[in-house]
């Protein structure tokens, strides 16, 4: 299975990357990330055209972990240690609609309230869900042979869940993008020092803790671990550029959405232009709260 890789664009300009300014000014696809857990991988299988449901681990290579039935899901996982996840592959085995291809979608939760948190952030409906199962689709996979060969694509505008039944209520917002400034900076970096793929993710993984400990990503932090000022400079710049994109968004189609008892317009986005796929977060904000909340447990 060829998965999406989604990079934030103040990472991908430490290997040199200078496309990633032109990507953040390119007209682009945009959707809104959604924090449900777990990811749920449904749809009709490619090699035997049986309707199957489970989590990523369906594209695993050496074990299988496709269920076709609700037997399937008590005979694949140990109800001690995956008991919130079999009733969650159960709800969806009983609620899914029989669907053409293969989808991926974020698991909200299960109708009867208004109010969900099902991993970091907390999300409250106008009103209460009367559906039976909640679900967030974000991807789609195409495979002209096997599941194993299946490419991941982002959904979109034009692939939608339109449900007329009781028993799924589909979240999938649209963004709009309204940004005064068209035209990328112009940036030197014959002065730069940028960094071999080993010493990216070794500064990936360092910034990554930085954020974890809620330590500020400041210049003289930040020089720490890059070890150049030219090169801190872009990174600092791409954050600049990403929060004034970002703040310029609107949102519509979503439950309103909170962290740590704080309106926010959600996870971050999904952007998708000519120069790839990149993901828009406010680091400092989601991601440490997501650092150190506890992960949907099985």
């Amino acid at each position: 299975m060829k998965n999406l890789h989604l990079e934030h664009p103040e990472d991908m300009i430490l290997e040199g990357n200078v496309k990633v300014f032109d990507a953040l000014y390119e007209t682009a696809h945009l959707s809104l990330k959604m924090d449900g857990a777990p990811a749920v991988v449904f749809g009709t299988h490619p090699e035997n055209g049986k309707f199957f449901v489970g989590t990523k681990s369906v594209f695993n290579k050496k074990k299988d972990m496709i269920c076709y039935t609700v037997e399937d899901v008590f005979r694949k996982y140990d109800r001690k240690t995956h008991y919130s996840l079999i009733r969650v592959l159960i709800n969806c085995i009983l609620n899914l609609p029989k669907v053409d291809g293969i989808i991926q979608a974020d698991f909200i939760g299960v109708g009867g309230s208004n109010i969900y948190r099902p991993n970091t952030l907390e999300y409250h409906f106008p009103e209460i869900v009367k559906e039976k199962i909640i679900l967030a689709p974000h991807t789609f996979y195409k495979t002209n042979t096997t599941l194993l060969d299946a490419v991941a694509q982002p959904l979109t505008p034009n692939v939608y869940f339109l449900s007329d039944s009781d028993n799924v209520k589909w979240i999938q917002p649209t963004v709009d993008k309204v940004f005064d400034d068209h035209k990328p900076p112009k940036v030197r970096t014959d002065n730069v020092t940028f960094l071999t793929a080993k010493e990216a993710k070794i500064a990936k993984t360092a910034i990554n803790q930085l954020i974890k400990n809620d330590v500020e990503l400041s210049d003289y932090n930040l020089f720490e671990i890059l070890g150049c000022n030219h090169l801190v400079n872009l990174y600092q710049l791409i954050l600049e550029i990403k929060q004034e994109l970002m703040d310029t968004f609107i949102v519509y189609g979503s439950p309103k959405c909170y962290v740590d008892g704080i309106e926010i317009k959600g996870e971050g986005f999904v952007m998708t232009t000519k120069y790839g796929i990149i993901k828009l977060v406010d680091r400092e904000e989601f991601a440490y709260a997501n650092f150190n909340n506890g992960r949907f447990k099985s």
